[in-house]
Order: structure tokens, then C-alpha cells, then sequence
């Protein structure tokens, strides 16, 4: 009987051991001659048997699974659980019961030499090796190290030697990502992923009778607005860029950190990009510096390590993707001048080149005050070319990447989806816009490899900027244009009419002229030499990255283009400014009947809004929400002027 128990043990069933798929390896029921005792030891034995004959049966399907689908890949999503990983898995499982096997030579060795050694023997020798599912890649490693880390010696050790087998796959995908750029991930076990990363931004219901902006005040829901305005994502403003790579939350060990993760995908990302997507951009070396083979063997070495030390693995990684980044900002600021692309950028798209715009803005009026047509985007063009021979800007190299964009009704629309509120009056593309301004954006080619940190998401949110901060310089260019034809009918007898007319011209310039210089000064320029003392002084390219995202989100909350009711309000007083502007050089004598009521229209319209600007600039003010609306409050109220009169301008 013993040899036909260490046959059961083997996974070799009889007579006197029976196998039964649901109860597993168990004693025949009709053996007279077994004490109740004995019956017991030997169901304890077969519980064993059960296990080995169960793990050798899962070894047994899926590795024939694996190489079934290496020869017929069509067949691979026809079956359940497959992937390198659980082959790997088998293997080092099947590797924990070879202990097991030869327990059994052994006793059947020692009983050949001694036939009278008993049950209990058996049970004394299998008692040290007594052996861990619906999981898929790399959470096979998370429920392994989840079971490891248990409290009995031998499950642990057996748990740990499985981990390190499934580890050398793990290895291997990492090695292929980190150094070469390659994901290879058949059965999409990776936690790296191709393709953006599956996230759901919920989006609150607005009551548009709360966002009413009168004359009242505040409401709870604008108040709320402005306390959370630092919460506010830019995503709920531009549609979300796809990112080429993205991690797999759900394939992450537990055991691996985020933050690890996240400089993998950043290592892998950059290699991609420099060894597969710029073959035809000249450049020497490697982005790891002609490394691979040191940080190869590296990660070979921490494969060979019997348990996973996340402080090495770290490190390991810190070190590569210190490389990575050290060598794209050498590539950034020294090969590709980023400081020179900033520069730029900050020139044109943040009027920097204020002669330039000044010129453009005289030349264009006649363009771009009537609705925009199919050739008003040539001709714009053509007039900011001119303008910047005007201004002795003739860079050959850099005015070829500009070019002015009109979006005009019938035009091919790249975004369809993109809302009216992204932008200062950008109208939506099934609306005609009422005039050419309206309709204005500005492009830039971003050469190779600044368009890592150039996106066209980054250049949306520039052209955002662009149209708001031309919006602001047009106004504020037609007021003085206003004040010029007021010096030139200084010397004519003015009537009440003509004095309020010129009143309400002095109050519109001096707020659109504060706005202008808060928006240049406290905010364009003190963000931007921050944002280049912080290039300055690093040599990393991530944080270059996101210096530059800090700067531009900086820009859109300061800037107030994130503030609904506060946008809202300058927008207004711009129109009304440009209406008021309008009115005086289409009548430049006095004002008839009409143009006097249109007249008292925008004095009580530009009250209104300079009222509820105020109102708001103060409630933030004085709870100490907001310190850039505080900013703009002291430019317009620094001789409490603003506060004397009520916070009504106009009258």
C-alpha cells in the first residue's frame, strides 16, 4: 500500500486511491482492513497529492496554451489566461515542486531499504515541503509578493523563488523600454500602455440664473468660483492632448511606487522619441550617453538578486533617468536654444514685439473689422509681413514659422468640438464671426525636439492667451486714437453732451490701461524671468517641463481667463469700450439725437460693469482669496479714487 500511496502522491491514482475532480485524491471507502486513524493520516497525505496534482494539471494547460498561441496567434483572444508572465509564473512554480518530487524518490528509497517504516514517516517527511486565478500580467507579481510576505517560513521562501522567476520577465519588458524604446507587450501585460490614460473628468451642472452677472453683487456660486480658482483644470477649458504612452494603473504592483513608474514611462518615452521618430534629425551619440550596455547589465544583476530591493531598483532607475534628462536639456537649451524659442514665443504670442503689433493693428483695421472671407486670412498675412519689415523684423528663418489663422465660417474645423468660452469672443464654428478680430489666432512650427515641450495643447493655450491679450492692446490703441481726434477738436466749444463723451473716454483708458499694464508687468514679465531663473538654474529636463507648465497655468489664472465671472466682466468693458470708440470716429462733429443715447447707453452700461468689477476685485479682497485680482484692485484703486466714487466709473 505504501508504493500505491507514493504513486497517489505522484499524481498517479488506484484502486486504493481515488481521484475525483470535485473532492480531489482521497482513501477508498470499502478498505476493511484501514483503522479509522489511518484513514485519517492517509486523507491528510492525500490533501497534499490534491495540490501537486492540481498545480501540475494548471502548469500542464497553460503552458501548452502559450506555445498553442505562439504557433496561432489568431487563437490567442479565443482562450482565457495567456502571456509570457504566466508562463513564466508556470515555470517557477513547476521549479517549487521538483522539492516535492524528490521527497518522494527518497521515501521510496528509504522504504525499499526498510520495509517496516510506517505512515507516520511519510507524514514526517512531506510535512517540510507542503506547497500558493483570474490575474494577468504584472498583477501576477502583485498577488505573488501579497502572499510572500506571510508569516510561515516555507510558503514564504517558496513564494519569493516564484516572484524572482516572474521578476526576469519583468526585467527583461523593462530593459526593452528603458534603453532601446521598445514595448514589447503582446499581451498587454505591461504597466506602460500605448495611448492616453483612461480618466473621466466630471463635470458639474451650472445654473445659469446663479451666474447671472448684474449689478446686485456676488452670487454664492461666482464667490465659490473664486475660491476654488486654483483648482480650476486647464483640461475643463482645452480638450486633453493625446499622450503617446500612458501607465496602466491597474497592471502597477503595489510594491512599485507611482512616482517609479512615472519616470520609467519618462525614460521610455524619450528614448522612443530620439532613437525612432527623428532618424532623419542629424545628432551624435545616444540619449544614455552610449550607456545601454552598463545599465543592461545593471538591471541583469538586479534580476539575479533572490528578493526584489525596491531602494536599489530605485535608484537604478534615478540614475538613468537623470541621464535621459540631463542629455534633453543639453539638447534643449544648448543644440535647439530654447532660451531663444521662449524669447519668441513671448514675443509674438505674448506681444513682446509690442512695435510690431502696433503696426499690425493700424495696418489690418480695414481687414478685419468686417466679417472674415475665404481670402482674409492671405491678406492678413501679407499685412504682418509688411509691418514687420516696418518694424525691422526680417528674420528670414523666423517669420515663415508664423502665420496668422482665420476661422471663418465655412473654414475646415480641425476641432469642432472646442467650445465658445475657450477663448476672449471666440466664436463657435457653426456662428459666423461678427468680425475678422473675432475670428484671429496665430500658429507657430515648432521645430524638432521642442515639440516635446511645445504640444499643440501648449500652443492652444498660447493662441488663447494671444487673442486675449490683443483683444486688450486693440482696445486700449482705439481709445488713443479717440484721444487724438479729442486734441485735435480741443479748441471747439464743447457742450454737456461733449463733456460726458470725453469723460467716460478718460475713465475707459484709464482702466483698459492699468488692465494693460498689470497684464504685461505684474504678470507676463514677472512670471517669465521666474520661469527662466528656474532654466537657469537646473540641468534636468523634467524640470524644465514643468517650470514651463507652471508658467503657462500662472498665465491663464492671472490673466483671469480661468475666471469665469471675472473674464466675463473685462470682456464686456472691452466691447464697450470698442463700441464707445466706434461712436466717436463715425461721429466726429457733435453727437445728433441718436448718437447721444447710444452715448448715454455706454455710460450706463460701462458703470455697470466697472461696478460689478469693483464689487468683485473687493470681496476677493477682502477674503484673502485671490492675490492677483488683489494686484489688479491696487493698479486701479491706488489713490482710492475707485472707492470714493462708489466703484462706478463713467459718470
Amino acid at each position: 500500500m505504501i508504493h500505491e500511496l507514493l504513486l497517489a502522491l505522484s499524481g498517479y491514482p488506484g484502486s486504493v486511491f481515488t481521484w475525483n475532480k470535485r473532492s480531489g485524491l482521497q482513501v477508498s471507502q470499502d478498505l476493511p482492513f484501514l483503522h479509522p486513524s489511518e484513514t485519517s493520516v492517509l486523507n491528510r497525505l492525500c490533501k497534499l497529492g490534491t495540490d501537486y496534482i492540481r498545480f501540475t494539471e494548471f502548469i500542464e494547460q497553460y503552458t501548452v496554451n502559450v506555445h498553442q498561441q505562439e504557433h496561432h496567434p489568431s487563437q490567442a483572444g479565443q482562450s482565457g489566461l495567456h502571456g509570457i508572465y504566466l508562463r513564466a509564473f508556470c515555470t517557477g512554480l513547476d521549479s517549487m515542486l521538483q522539492p516535492y518530487r524528490q521527497a518522494l524518490l527518497d521515501l521510496e528509497q528509504e522504504f525499499l531499504a526498510d520495509p517496516h517504516l510506517s505512515v507516520s514517516h511519510v507524514n514526517y517527511s512531506l510535512d517540510q515541503v507542503r506547497l500558493c486565478c483570474t490575474i494577468h500580467g504584472c498583477q501576477l507579481l502583485e498577488t505573488v509578493h501579497k502572499y510572500s510576505c506571510g508569516g510561515l517560513p516555507p510558503v514564504r521562501s517558496a513564494l519569493e523563488k516564484i516572484l524572482a522567476v516572474c521578476h526576469s520577465v519583468f526585467y527583461k519588458q523593462l530593459s526593452a523600454w528603458m534603453l532601446h524604446g521598445l514595448l514589447l507587450d503582446r499581451y498587454e501585460e505591461f504597466f506602460i500602455k500605448q495611448g492616453p490614460s483612461s480618466g473621466n473628468v466630471c463635470v458639474q451642472p451650472e445654473d445659469e440664473e446663479e451666474e447671472d452677472l448684474g449689478i446686485r453683487g456676488l452670487t454664492g456660486k461666482q464667490l465659490r468660483e473664486l475660491q476654488d480658482l486654483r483648482l480650476i483644470e486647464e483640461e475643463n477649458m482645452l480638450a486633453t492632448s493625446l499622450k503617446q504612452f500612458s501607465l496602466r494603473a491597474e497592471m502597477l504592483p503595489s510594491y512599485l511606487p507611482v512616482r517609479v513608474a512615472e519616470k520609467i514611462l519618462f525614460v521610455g518615452e524619450s528614448v522612443q522619441m530620439f532613437e525612432n521618430q527623428n532618424v532623419n534629425h542629424p545628432r551624435t551619440g545616444s540619449i544614455l550617453k552610449n550607456q545601454e550596455d552598463i545599465y543592461a547589465a545593471e538591471l541583469h544583476l538586479l534580476k539575479q538578486q533572490p528578493l526584489f530591493s525596491l531602494v536599489d531598483f530605485e535608484n537604478l532607475i534615478d540614475r538613468i533617468r537623470s541621464t535621459v534628462a540631463e542629455h534633453l536639456w543639453k539638447l534643449m537649451v544648448n543644440e535647439a536654444d530654447l532660451l531663444g524659442q521662449l524669447k519668441i514665443i513671448k514675443d509674438f504670442y505674448l506681444l513682446g514685439r509690442g512695435e510690431l503689433f502696433q503696426a499690425f493693428l493700424d495696418s489690418a483695421q480695414h481687414l478685419l473689422k468686417t466679417p472674415p472671407t475665404a481670402v482674409t486670412e492671405h491678406d492678413v498675412n501679407v499685412a504682418f509681413q509688411k509691418s514687420a519689415h516696418k518694424v525691422l523684423l526680417d528674420d528670414d528663418n523666423l517669420l515663415p514659422l508664423l502665420h496668422l489663422t482665420i476661422d471663418y465660417h465655412g473654414k475646415d474645423h480641425k476641432d469642432s468640438s472646442q467650445s465658445r468660452d475657450t477663448g476672449p469672443r471666440d466664436p463657435s464654428p457653426r456662428e459666423v464671426p461678427s468680425s475678422g478680430w473675432s475670428a484671429l489666432g496665430l500658429s507657430y512650427k515648432v521645430q524638432w525636439p521642442l515639440h516635446i515641450l511645445f504640444t499643440p495643447a501648449v500652443l492652444e493655450k498660447y493662441n488663447i492667451v494671444f487673442k486675449y491679450l490683443l483683444s486688450v492692446r486693440r482696445v486700449q490703441a482705439e481709445l488713443q486714437h479717440c484721444w487724438a481726434l479729442q486734441m485735435q477738436r480741443k479748441h471747439l466749444k464743447s457742450n454737456k453732451t461733449v463733456a460726458i463723451k470725453w469723460r467716460l473716454r478718460n475713465h475707459m483708458a484709464f482702466l483698459v490701461d492699468n488692465l494693460q499694464y498689470y497684464l504685461q508687468v505684474d504678470v507676463l514679465e514677472s512670471q517669465f524671468s521666474q520661469l527662466l531663473q528656474q532654466i537657469n538654474s537646473t540641468r534636468d529636463f523634467e524640470s524644465i517641463r514643468l517650470a514651463h507648465d507652471h508658467f503657462l497655468s500662472n498665465l491663464l489664472a492671472q490673466s483671469f481667463i480661468l475666471l469665469k465671472p471675472v473674464f466675463h466682466c473685462l470682456n464686456e468693458i472691452l466691447e464697450l469700450c470698442h463700441n464707445f470708440c466706434s461712436l466717436v470716429s463715425e461721429n466726429l462733429g457733435p453727437l445728433d439725437d441718436r448718437g447721444a443715447s447710444q452715448l448715454h447707453l455706454l455710460v450706463k452700461g460701462f458703470s455697470r460693469q466697472s461696478s460689478l468689477l469693483f464689487k468683485i476685485l473687493s470681496s476677493v479682497r477682502n477674503h484673502q482669496i485671490n492675490s492677483d485680482l488683489a494686484q489688479l484692485l491696487l493698479r486701479l484703486d491706488y489713490n482710492k479714487y475707485y472707492t470714493q466714487a462708489g466703484g462706478t466709473l463713467g459718470r
